[in-house]
C-alpha cells in the first residue's frame, strides 16, 4: 500500500505541475488525500484559496457544493471534482423550489444560507454563512427575525447567542446528527477532565454538553491553544490527521465511531490523478445562478468570522 500511495503521489505531482493545478481538501478528507494537498481547510477558506491562486485548475477534494462555490469564485478558472459522486446530503436536503415557495411563506424575512448548500440555493437567498461566523452574520441584518437553510442544528445554536428570532428548515448533516447526548455524556464521563471541542453541526443536547463549540478552523485553534493534554472531538474523523500533526504531544479522542462521513472519504488517491488525467468532471455555475450565488457569498465575506 506503502509504494502504491508513493506512485501515486509522484504521478499526481506530475499532473499538478502540467495542468498549472492546485490541489485543495477539505478537513474531512482521507489522510493521504490531505498530505498531498497544497491546501487543507474548511470548504470557504479553500473557495477563497482558489479564487486567489495563480493555478489555472483547481483540484478540489471534497463534495460538490464545494466544487460550486469555488467555481462561483473563480470563474474564469477550471474546477474539477475528483469524484463526481461525492456529494452532501444536508445540502440536498433543501431545493431551490422549495426555498421558493418558503419564502412565498415568510415575506421579507432574510434567508441565511449555510455555505453547505447548493449554487441554486445560494441564489435564492439574501446571505450565506459558515459554522465559523453564522452568528456574526445573523447579527448583521436589519430586522428582529431570520429564516436558515438548511441545517436546524447550526441554526439553533445560533438561536442560543443573538436576541433576533430564529426559525430554520429541518435539515441536518447525518454524520454529526448520529451523535446523542447519551453518547457524548458516557464519553465525558470516561475521560474525566477533557474538554469537549464540538461542531454546531451537532444535536442541540449535544452542544450542550460541549466545553467549546467551534467550527473547523476553530477546533485547529483550540487545540494548540489550550493547556488540556486529552481532548475529546465532536466533528469528522479526517480532522484527527491534522490534529495529530500539529500537536504531537497531544491526545484526540474522536466523540463517537459514527463521526465518519462517507461522501467525504469516496475521493481516492485514484480519482484525484484520474480527474488531473482527463480533466473531467469539470464543476461550472452558469448565470443567472451564477452572479445571484456570488451576491449571497459576497455579502457574507463581508461580515467577520466568530471563531
Amino acid at each position: 500500500m506503502r509504494n502504491e500511495i508513493k506512485q501515486l503521489t509522484k504521478e499526481i505531482l506530475q499532473l499538478k505541475k502540467e495542468r498549472n493545478a492546485v490541489i485543495l481538501a477539505h478537513n474531512y478528507q482521507r489522510d493521504e488525500i490531505q498530505e498531498i494537498a497544497d491546501h487543507c481547510g474548511d470548504s470557504l477558506g479553500l473557495s477563497q484559496i482558489a479564487a486567489q491562486s495563480d493555478a489555472d485548475v483547481i483540484a478540489f477534494c471534497g463534495v460538490h457544493f464545494m466544487a460550486e462555490s469555488a467555481a462561483i469564485l473563480a470563474p474564469e478558472k477550471t474546477v474539477l471534482l475528483p469524484n463526481k459522486d461525492a456529494g452532501c446530503p444536508m445540502a440536498d436536503m433543501v431545493t431551490a423550489e422549495g426555498l421558493r415557495k418558503k419564502k412565498k411563506e415568510l415575506g421579507n424575512t432574510p434567508i441565511v444560507t449555510y455555505v453547505n448548500s447548493s449554487a441554486e440555493v445560494k441564489a435564492e437567498s439574501d446571505i450565506c454563512c459558515t459554522s465559523a461566523n453564522v452568528v456574526s452574520v445573523v447579527n448583521s441584518l436589519e430586522g428582529d427575525s431570520v429564516y436558515m437553510v438548511p441545517d436546524m442544528n447550526l441554526a439553533k445554536f445560533a438561536a442560543t447567542k443573538t436576541d433576533k428570532k430564529i426559525d430554520w428548515w429541518k435539515g441536518f448533516c447525518p454524520t454529526h446528527q448520529l451523535v446523542t447526548g447519551n453518547e457524548a455524556k458516557k464519553v465525558k464521563a470516561d475521560n474525566k477532565g477533557a474538554p469537549l471541542v464540538a461542531h454546531p453541526e451537532c444535536r442541540p443536547e449535544v452542544l450542550e454538553l460541549a466545553d467549546e463549540i467551534r467550527s473547523t478552523s476553530g477546533i485547529y485553534k483550540f487545540a494548540k491553544e489550550t493547556s488540556a493534554k486529552k481532548i475529546i472531538i465532536g466533528t469528522e474523523l479526517g480532522i484527527l490527521y491534522r490534529l495529530k500533526k500539529e500537536n504531537p504531544e497531544k491526545e484526540f479522542i474522536l466523540l463517537s465511531k459514527n463521526l465518519v462521513c462517507p461522501n467525504m472519504k469516496i475521493t481516492t488517491m485514484e480519482d484525484l490523478r484520474d480527474t488531473l488525467r482527463s480533466m473531467e468532471p469539470v464543476i461550472t455555475v452558469r448565470e443567472p445562478i451564477l452572479s445571484r450565488a456570488r451576491k449571497a457569498l459576497d455579502r457574507m465575506l463581508a461580515v467577520p468570522r466568530d471563531r
